[in-house]
């Protein structure tokens, strides 16, 4: 009993212990609950204080900002006003100027409408009077206006023919004695300063022997071996009865030379058979092969030209063994790119692209093929080929007028290569064409009326026209001369240059009996 007594006092106890720590614990919460409340309070408290000293701060500040700008507003308006006061001002001051303006005109316009009334009352005058004095000059003269008018325009267009004539003589005069002179000055030193050569055979070489005795070896039994030299070398091979000498015959030089270096290497050896023939002539292709490449360098190294393809350097080596109306191709390329170089150097201009386009200005007589393209065309397209510039292309192409000209060195180059083939000896000329371009000037000529005679004189570098007095006067013959030279020039093919000179006699013929 007394232990259930026991635990039940100690459960009481434990309980009242347990309700005792609630209360305590409850009295704290709400102890904490009474403090947070009102640090809270004190803090929304000083919270609302800082906003609303914030507000009242920007409340200040756009107040400030709107006076400053109504002040802004304020001066700008009082500027405009300003302004527009002396803009007034300033208008009231125009308009007073423009009725002072206005007044004036109106008194210069009243003047000048009198002097105008006045004028026309003087016109009128004059114009009765100049219509009077036409129809007493019409009745003197006994001609119409229109018909005066006329012969006074004939008069005047025969007085300007006369000065224009005149003037345009005067002119070429002028130019004859300065620009002339200074071109033969140019010309005639680039001519003595470069060396020329004569001209050569170049359709057949002579191959001289010891005796006729070689003649039999080298046709062979039956003609084998000189079948055998013809087919290997394509050179036609002529063995007559000419005393130590055989002819190869053939319209290319280096087939001609290999033929002849490869005989001559046969007769010294003495074994001519068919066999041999091709080996001989193998080998000498070769040695001719090396040698127009080493005479190519060698002309580039003596011109002082530098970066030439390697297949224009072959070409210009070609150009030994081609010959142009009897001119060595070679010599005539060598003295044209030294003409070009001196007369380049007289003019002010670059002469290392000049003498490089006067070498190569006729490349294109020594092509690998032969297609159907003039030679100064077919050049042009070769140096494009092989990366030459573009003005020494043009040169090319151009020295003979089959495409237009568009750089200076291109009219040098035609000049140059005129000089070095119009030269004394320097070219052949078949005689049947000679003397068909002499009576295709002597007929041009004649072909114009009042021309009674023509002479080509001086191997066609002159020609002399007669007119007749009666039909042609001293003006028109100056115009006849200028006529003849333009057609000669435009329709015509000659080297150097052609003087026409028209003569106009006369005569008075009386018999005495």
């Amino acid at each position: 009993m007394e232990v259930f007594l026991n635990i039940a006092i100690g459960v009481v106890a434990a309980a009242i212990g347990v309700a005792v720590t609630v209360i305590v614990q409850r009295s704290m919460a709400q102890t904490r609950a009474k403090q947070i409340l009102a640090d809270a309070e004190r803090e929304a408290d000083d919270l609302r204080r800082t906003k609303e000293l914030e507000g009242r701060e920007e409340a200040l500040k756009i107040t400030a900002d709107a006076e400053k700008t109504a002040n802004q507003k304020i001066a700008k308006a009082q500027q405009i006003e300003a302004r527009q006061k002396q803009r007034e001002l300033q208008l009231n001051q125009q308009q007073s100027e423009n009725a002072r303006t206005r007044n004036e005109l109106d008194s210069a316009r009243q003047a000048l409408e009198a002097q105008s009334a006045a004028l026309e009352t003087r016109t009128a005058e004059l114009d009765s009077l100049h219509q009077q004095a036409i129809e007493q000059l019409e009745q003197i003269s006994g001609l119409s206006s229109e018909q005066a008018r006329e012969k006074l325009v004939e008069s005047l267009k025969d007085e300007a023919k006369t000065a224009a004539a005149s003037y345009i003589n005067d002119i070429m005069d002028d130019a004859k004695m300065t620009a002339n002179k200074e071109a033969k000055r140019i010309v005639v030193q680039s001519i003595q300063r470069v060396a020329t050569e004569t001209a050569i055979e170049n359709s057949v070489t002579v191959f001289h022997i010891d005796s006729d005795e070689i003649k039999g070896r080298i046709i062979g039994r039956e003609g084998r071996n000189i079948r055998a030299l013809e087919a290997a070398t394509g050179i036609e091979i002529i063995v007559d009865d000419t005393p130590e000498a055989i002819v190869l015959s053939g319209f290319d030089p280096v087939r001609r030379e290999i033929a002849r270096l490869a005989l001559h290497q046969l007769v010294a050896d003495g074994r001519i058979h068919p066999a041999r023939i091709e080996e001989v002539v193998a080998k000498v292709r070769r040695q001719i092969e090396e040698e127009i490449i080493e005479t190519g360098k060698r002309t580039a190294i003596d011109l002082g030209i530098h970066g030439l393809h390697p297949d224009l350097i072959r070409m210009v080596g070609k150009m030994k063994y081609r010959s142009s109306y009897g001119q060595n191709l070679l010599q005539h390329s060598r003295e044209t790119a030294n003409l070009c170089a001196i007369m380049a150097s007289e003019l002010g201009l670059n002469p290392k692209k000049a003498r490089r386009a006067g070498l190569l200005h006729d490349i294109g007589k020594v092509p690998d093929e032969e297609p159907e393209l003039p030679h100064a065309l077919l050049g042009m397209k070769l140096a494009e080929k092989y990366k030459e510039k573009p003005e020494i292309c043009n040169a090319i192409g151009a020295h003979h007028d089959e495409i237009e000209q568009t750089s200076l060195l291109a009219p040098i180059v035609q000049v140059c290569d005129a000089i070095s083939g119009a030269r004394p000896g320097a070219r052949r000329e078949i005689v049947e064409a000679y003397i068909k371009r002499l009576n295709d000037l002597e007929q041009l000529a004649l072909s114009y009326p009042g021309v009674v005679k023509t002479y080509a004189i001086q191997a066609g570098r002159e020609l002399r026209v007669i007119v007749g007095a009666d039909k042609i006067d001293d003006t028109e013959t100056e115009k006849l001369s200028a006529e003849i030279a333009k057609r000669i020039q435009d329709e015509m093919t000659y080297p150097g240059q052609v003087k026409i000179t028209v003569i106009r006699e006369t005569r008075s013929v009386a018999f005495a009996k």
